[in-house]
């Protein structure tokens, strides 16, 4: 007979198992190909030194000379907390007293909330690598009327989301994006907004995603003025090497420039280049003459590529248009706690029940953060 106890077990025993291999192997290429790991975490925190790579400690001198004096300062310190990264299912009590006579009912139940649960989570952590810790997905950049307005990035998988348009006049507005206009940049709205007006980028952000939650990303390695408590303009070890290009005037040679500067001033091995498909569809045919599309079983099974200098170059509908991000995978790191875990009660259960409901949830977490160890070694070319 089926129980709550059994449930219980069954998510933790069987279920728990399942997520962890899906949510640690088939995120998206980038995910996959950096390390995991808990060996820099201490309590609730990261906390890590990362070497300036300063070499002037190892000299070559006489055999009767004195030895090279050991150089101070030769690290940065870094301690940043972890995130907290939560998904929860629920099963009505009805279900579960529908299935106390057998489990058909109940797992198949069971099982197409855990798939939601695990399609949910993989799509919000391919989302925060690309993003700022604050969960903004995009910006609106005019109103074209009560409903309408134009964005800075228009994909489709804003549809549906349920986001807070941050004006500041009069305030920031819950509502449902119903419709996504790719070709135009534009978003439809569930509700007129009418006294909503646009002078500024006004940052389109995840419902529920409270300020500085979310993984530091691209953005906040690229694009934020400070990083890990460095700011950038003083510290260019954390700034990465960025350049310009007008979309139509882009070239190959452009691409592999930056790979060389990164090698030869970085001594950075860039290993993948991440952009979105339409910009994967505009470096092809920069390479039309010698381009080559294989399928990379290394490091992102199943993943088409085009290679430039045997670089891959991984498409991912998270990422923005006009970037394309020079990687070296090697010096990122997912920091985290430990790997996906249910929330336990006291009494070791993790189905409890819901204050006010004939209901029972259970709920995941991951705590982690992502650190790159040498973020002047990663390059940004922006299409503008």
């Amino acid at each position: 007979m089926l129980t709550i106890a059994s449930a219980d077990a069954a998510l933790k025993d069987y279920y728990l198992d399942a997520i962890n291999v899906q949510l640690n192997g088939e995120v998206s290429p980038f995910f996959n190909a950096i390390a995991k790991t808990s060996e820099n975490v201490y309590g609730k925190n990261v906390r890590l030194a990362i070497s300036k790579g300063d070499m002037s400690g190892v000299i070559a001198g006489a055999e009767d000379g004195d030895l090279p004096a050991p150089r101070s300062n030769r690290y940065f310190d870094i301690t940043v907390p972890l995130k907290n990264i939560y998904g929860t299912i629920e099963l009505s009590d009805k279900v579960i007293r529908a299935s106390s006579d057998g489990s058909g009912a109940f797992i198949n139940v069971l099982n197409a909330e855990m798939d939601g649960l695990v399609k949910s989570a993989k799509a919000n952590l391919a989302r925060m690598l690309y993003g700022n810790e604050n969960g903004v997905v995009c910006h609106l950049t005019s109103k074209i009327n009560d409903t309408v307005y134009r964005v800075d990035s228009g994909k489709r998988y804003l549809l549906g989301m349920k986001v807070v348009l941050g004006f500041d006049s009069p305030g920031p507005q819950e509502v449902v994006i119903t419709d996504v206009d790719e070709g135009q940049k534009m978003i439809t709205v569930d509700r007129v907004l009418p006294d909503c007006s646009v002078s500024a980028k006004v940052p389109v952000t995840l419902s529920g995603v409270a300020e500085g939650t979310e993984l530091l990303g691209l953005a906040s390695i690229f694009e934020d003025q400070t990083l890990y408590g460095y700011n950038k303009t003083t510290e260019k070890y954390f700034a990465p090497q960025k350049q310009t290009y007008a979309p139509s005037l882009l070239e190959e040679d452009h691409l592999i420039d930056m790979i060389n500067l990164l090698e030869a001033y970085y001594d950075s091995n860039i290993n993948m280049i991440l952009c979105s498909h339409s910009t994967k569809k505009l470096i092809a045919g920069l390479m039309s003459t010698n381009r080559r599309i294989v399928n990379s079983s290394e490091i992102a099974a199943g993943y088409s590529s085009v290679f430039i200098n045997d670089v891959p170059v991984y498409a991912d509908k998270y990422c923005p248009n006009n970037k394309i991000y020079f990687l070296n995978t090697d010096d990122f790191v997912l920091n985290q706690m430990c790997d996906w875990s249910w929330i336990e009660d006291e009494g070791g259960r993790v189905l409890r029940p819901v204050p006010g409901k004939a209901a029972y949830s259970a709920t995941l977490v991951k705590y982690a953060e992502l650190i790159c160890r040498r973020p002047c070694a990663q390059g940004m070319i922006t299409l503008s």
